[in-house]
């Protein structure tokens, strides 16, 4: 699992915005699933996504299919998963990697 911090100004409705988020970058209709909301995409099986504790970081836990050997289908989920975490958190991924290691070194 991993955990994301939420661009201030974001937290408010992230619940909300998880689901919303989903759907507009898969492209597919997002399943209740404990206290969060859940997809299959491509090489994902099963992504989950819900809200922090305080509802300032977004939790993501994925489980990917081994079995999925296209290329295109990778690179494809692995954009659409980056794109669903930019408009969900309000970072890009470049900011996301400074947050985590500046959080790891702390």
């Amino acid at each position: 699992m991993e955990e994301f911090e939420v661009k201030r100004g974001s937290t408010k409705d992230l619940a909300s915005r998880i689901p919303i988020e989903l759907s507009r970058h898969f492209g597919c209709e997002p399943e209740p699933a404990g206290g969060g909301f859940a997809i299959a995409y491509g090489a994902i099986r099963r992504l989950i996504a819900t809200p922090g504790p305080e509802g300032k970081t977004l939790r993501v836990e994925i489980e990917t299919d081994p079995s999925v050997d296209d290329d295109a289908v990778i690179l494809d989920t692995i954009r659409k998963r980056n794109a669903f975490l930019e408009g969900a958190t309000g970072f890009s991924s470049k900011e996301r990697v400074k947050r985590s290691k500046k959080k790891a070194g702390a």
